[in-house]
């Protein structure tokens, strides 16, 4: 693990004042990090230390051993709070694959380290200076109560699903009980082939815990006009979500919409990056919400600037990109933002980040999107298609 270059007093107050994780049996060749750095361990291994105060992302993925492969497995992640001067203590369970931290709560073992720390030393990696700032700027509305209350209840934010059969069919008369088909016969197309398989469903405690965004953009009881403007303006939607889920503190919403682009970037969980789209559009597309909310709205382009500077250039050419979903989402937001009833600051604000995205990435955010609409052709009298 190589650190940046510091003036050695300032080296010696972060190794006193910062935090420490100690990782003990973490194997060699594991894929670990901490918020935006990550490396590959080696055999002198035993944590990190001069860990800033503050929220932070450890995560780290197994991997076999070269000599049958040395595939690196799906990653893991959590969230830590730390503190001036913690000590959080783990060791690693190779049957899960997984750092157990059940010994960080033994206060005589957490003593033994912190009485060793200066022998421990020589074999911690100092935490990446270098990347703090953007860290810090990925997830400056991300509290921890806000990241407890996000991610899983396993603690742990996963790769991939832990998913299990809905039903235990363990013998045959199980599958007959169902009414399912049975296995001991060869499948004579694809459909049967899927229809055989067991349903299954992510293991209990495992789900991430994003904000539920209501299918139904309109209130009880309204009328065709009001179903079609809140189909326009989504912020009925959004105001359900912001009563539901943050109601003391809407900026909050902020903190999950950080959360998810950081599970997705740096976790590389799929299911955030889709919470991001469907989080931001709904925030995008609100405009009543946008007069009502000042601060809400000047903090969403902070959150942005920072975040669409971090997507990889391939990542916005084949997803990002994908049916122009940036670009048509965030030109509904410039064109509410310059709408009747919207605060100065916020008209501004919206105004020199449209010129940044312009210039950086070449979006055309004035295009008629009309033009982009399918043209309706009229047939020849009598030719109708079958």
């Amino acid at each position: 693990m190589a650190g940046v270059d510091m003036d050695p007093d300032v080296a010696r107050r972060l190794f006193e004042e910062g935090a420490t994780l100690v990782l003990l049996g973490v194997p060699q060749g594991t894929e670990l990090g901490i918020d935006y750095k990550s490396w590959t361990v080696g055999p002198r291994f035993r944590g990190v230390k001069m860990i800033p105060p503050g929220l932070h992302f450890l995560h780290y993925s197994s991997s076999n051993p070269s000599h049958i492969g040395g595939e690196t497995g799906p990653k893991t992640g959590l969230f830590l709070t730390l503190k001036s001067r913690d000590i959080l203590l783990a060791n690693w369970d190779p049957k899960e694959e997984d750092l157990n931290f059940s010994a960080s709560e033994n206060e005589e073992e957490v003593s033994k380290v912190r009485a060793n720390l200066q022998d421990l030393d020589p074999f911690l990696g100092p935490y990446p200076y270098e990347v703090m700032r953007k860290w810090v700027s990925l997830t400056d509305r991300l509290t921890q109560d806000v990241a407890n209350q996000l991610q899983p209840l396993s603690g742990r934010v996963c790769a991939f699903c832990d998913v299990i059969p809905e039903l235990q069919l363990k013998h045959t008369k199980d599958r007959e009980e169902q009414n399912l088909p049975k296995n001991d016969v060869a499948c004579q197309s694809m459909k049967e082939g899927l229809d055989k398989l067991p349903l299954m469903k992510q293991r209990e405690g495992t789900e991430l815990r994003f904000s539920s965004i209501p299918s139904q953009t309109y209130p009880p009881g309204a009328t065709p006009a009001q179903i079609t403007q809140c189909s326009l303006d989504l912020s009925y939607a959004l105001e359900t979500l912001l009563e539901k889920h943050y109601k003391l503190q809407p900026l909050n919403v902020l903190g999950e919409l950080q959360f998810a682009f950081v599970c997705f970037l740096i976790g590389n969980v799929y299911e955030g990056f889709e919470h991001w789209k469907r989080l931001l559009a709904l925030l995008c597309r609100s405009e009543d919400a946008m007069r009502r909310h000042k601060e809400l709205y000047l903090g969403l382009i902070a959150v942005l600037y920072h975040q669409l500077g971090e997507i990889p250039p391939d990542f916005f050419v084949d997803i990002v990109s994908q049916d122009n979903f940036l670009t048509s989402t965030l030109q509904d937001f410039f064109q509410f933002a310059i709408g009747p009833g919207v605060d100065g600051t916020l008209r501004k604000r919206a105004e020199k980040f449209k010129a940044h995205l312009t210039k950086k990435f070449n979006w055309d955010f004035d295009a008629d999107l009309e033009d982009c609409a399918p043209v309706v052709v009229e047939l020849p009298e009598g030719l109708t298609l079958e």
